[in-house]
């Protein structure tokens, strides 16, 4: 059986759906083990089968969604108190052309199956049923109205409305325009201008009393955006609590409403990623430096605190593309983390391959457009091919580097990401990792595991791409599967170094474009004073000193090419190289420039750099302050030194000079009689 860590073995239960969905028991049983139960219509004429395992010992997997709720109600009645979960093997394997072939497959989906991913942790977000409704006619006087039967309404009117004031005041109306908002469900904050209270007295139009003079603040839990026109915040979809449908669709706008009237009480929404300050390369010493995840991040949710980001897990809205941007690995994203769904991958390509599969291909896509389509091409086409394996995750942005890599490492000849073109706009770190991991493994001379990215929603599209999927084969050696453990950086190290380790072509060194994650510094030695600057911007660690020596040291393996170093170091002398290097001495640190300290010219005492000294020497030698070659001297003096040399010499090191006497309002009077302006010398 292929890797399978969990604490207790599943019995597994298979259902061929009357027929339909056929089940090669023996290829199964090759890849996870002979399943408890087989049967022909579980749900129905053979349900006695599931209630009798429901007494058995273990957790149970159904080789069945369709009919989840069902067994679940089932479970309950039986007071069944053990894991109980499901897997769709009837439209991801056997529903499709090539269905009598998919067992190996369905091995897969099984073993995968069984995993415990564990899951992330949960923000509150608390809603008292306050609604502000945003709008321009008597599309949004109506929706406030039907709300306000139930919750707590106002309506806000933009512009001129040409609307017949209610012949009841059944929601507070009045007219302003919004020009900042912030927040999310329950802790919305809305800045509005023109501000003002619909008059009584209002007869055939609606009007309004005179605006203050200062923007008021709306403060609500659910705004309702029914003016038609541009959001008031960016991916308007993601944002809990924000509904924005179009005034000229009832059904929309019906949906809205529908959805608004549930939402008051408490709400558990996920923290989609966790975030490590330390090892952020956003910025050091008011420098910035990487600014990847703000870049990506489609709502708005991370924003720069100075040298580190803050990231609102009540505004995220779980697309992952921060982390799959992050260089250093300090976004890591939590539904699951990297390593399991690593894990996720060596189980089912390793299932596979012991249950007899051959040149499996991945399919990676959401829960939603993604099982959307895998069910629309299963049940109205020709479905998956047998060897195309999908593999759910929560959302497509996730995808990062090291996932493309690692799915060539563990077996999959080829790698396609599924996303809807409504997303299409935030998928350009998906389609970047894509085009750099092809880069590599074309470099290493593999002929196939290339990734791609499929953006499209019509199922036929998608079909034909999936069939080009399907045909992707290769002799080239299978690398040695590592075991996934650790964070971003290192997966990404244990990949690439499996890779090498097979690849057809091995090379030792492959240039990447700029902005890969991956690279050397080009340091200028001649010109660089050893001042260090760049040793304390680094956040990766990879430029290094040496307290007792003055010496700069490199290791390349943890540069992320955030760049800075190049951009603190006083310098200049600093520029990045992007690169992949497979040699030991990208693993080990690398001395860039060393020299013997410089020794105080009086008593012998190292304080600083010769390259320092020399510097300084250099710049000042053109000074007034330093014509004196005696003051000169003194710079190469240590701190104790050059104020004792000051004293000898007969200068005060504390003199400061002689204080000017302060003016007061008699001085400036006087000035006045005499004459002169204020700021003339009255001696």
């Amino acid at each position: 059986m292929a890797d399978n860590p969990v604490d207790a073995p599943f019995r597994v239960l298979v259902c061929d759906c009357e027929g339909t969905n056929p089940i090669d028991l023996k290829t199964i049983a090759r890849g996870t083990g002979d399943p408890a139960l087989s049967g022909s219509q579980l749900c129905r004429r053979q349900v006695d089968g599931f209630r009798a395992e429901l007494g058995g010992d273990g957790p149970l997997l159904v080789g069945c969604t369709q009919e989840a709720p069902l067994f679940l109600e089932l479970a309950g009645e039986a007071g069944f108190d053990g894991a109980l979960r499901f897997v769709n093997i009837r439209e991801k394997a056997g529903w499709a052309r090539e269905g009598d072939r998919a067992g190996a497959k369905m091995a897969a989906l099984i073993a995968e199956a069984m995993l415990d991913v564990g899951g992330p942790g949960t923000v509150t977000l608390s809603s008292d049923g306050v609604v502000l409704v945003l709008g321009r006619n008597d599309v949004a006087l109506e929706a406030a109205q039907r709300l306000g039967r139930r919750m707590d309404v106002t309506l806000l009117l933009d512009g001129k409305a040409e609307l017949t004031p209610p012949r009841t005041a059944e929601v507070p109306l009045f007219q302003g325009s919004v020009t900042q908002a912030r927040g999310h469900l329950g802790a919305f904050e809305l800045h509005i201008d023109g501000y003002a209270p619909a008059r009584p007295a209002a007869r055939d139009n609606v009007a309004f009393a005179a605006a203050g003079g200062e923007a008021a603040v709306s403060r609500c839990d659910i705004v309702l955006d029914l003016r038609g026109g541009t959001p008031l915040f960016p991916a308007p979809e993601k944002r809990d609590g924000y509904f924005n449908p179009d005034p000229r669709d009832p059904a929309a706008v019906a949906r809205a409403l529908f959805e608004i009237t549930d939402l008051v009480g408490e709400f558990e929404k996920p923290r989609y990623v966790e975030y490590d300050a330390a090892i952020c390369a956003h910025g050091r010493s008011g420098i910035a430096g990487c600014t990847r995840c703000l870049d990506n991040c489609p709502t708005g949710a991370i924003a720069s605190t100075g040298e580190t980001v803050a990231i609102d897990p009540f505004v995220c809205a779980g697309c992952g593309n921060c982390a799959g941007v992050c260089p250093t690995g300090a976004v890591r994203y939590t539904m699951p983390e990297s390593d399991m769904v690593l894990m996720r991958l060596r189980t089912l390509l390793s299932t596979y391959r012991a249950a007899g599969g051959r040149d499996a291909a991945l399919l990676l896509h959401d829960g939603g457009f993604g099982e959307d389509m895998i069910d629309a091409l299963a049940r109205h086409g020709d479905g998956l091919p047998a060897n195309v394996v999908p593999v759910a995750v929560n959302e497509t942005g996730q995808c990062g580097l090291e996932t493309l890599l690692a799915a060539r490492v563990f077996g999959a000849r080829a790698t396609a990401v599924l996303a809807s073109p409504r997303t299409a706009d935030e998928l350009a770190s998906v389609d970047a990792a894509a085009a750099l991991s092809n880069h590599i493994l074309a470099a290493l001379g593999y002929d196939d595991g290339r990734a791609e990215l499929i953006v499209a929603d019509d199922p036929d599209v998608v079909a034909a791409r999936l069939q080009t999927l399907a045909t992707a084969q290769s002799d080239d050696a299978a690398p040695a599967a590592f075991h996934p453990v650790g964070r971003k950086r290192t997966l990404l190290q244990l990949a690439l170094s499996a890779l090498h380790a097979a690849a057809p072509a091995p090379v030792d060194e492959i240039a990447l474009p700029d902005g890969a994650p991956f690279g050397t510094v080009d340091v200028d030695v001649d010109n660089c004073t050893l001042c260090l600057a760049c040793v304390g911007a680094c956040p990766a660690n990879a430029l290094r000193d040496d307290p007792d020596h003055p010496r700069l040291s490199f290791v390349e393996t943890a540069c992320v090419q955030c760049g800075l170093c190049a951009r603190t170091c006083p310098e200049k002398v600093i520029s990045l190289r992007p690169r992949l290097d497979f040699t030991g001495r990208a693993r080990n640190p690398r001395t860039i420039k060393e020299e013997q300290p410089f020794e105080c010219i009086r008593c012998g005492t190292p304080f600083a750099t010769q390259s320092m000294i020399r510097s300084v020497m250099q710049r000042m030698s053109s000074h007034a302050m330093f014509a004196d070659e005696q003051a000169l001297n003194r710079l190469q003096m240590c701190a104790d030194c050059r104020v004792i040399d000051m004293a000898e010499a007969g200068q005060d090191p504390m003199a400061a000079g002689e204080r000017p006497r302060p003016r007061t309002t008699d001085d400036y009077l006087r000035a006045r009689e005499r004459g002169l302006d204020d700021d003339d010398d009255l001696a």
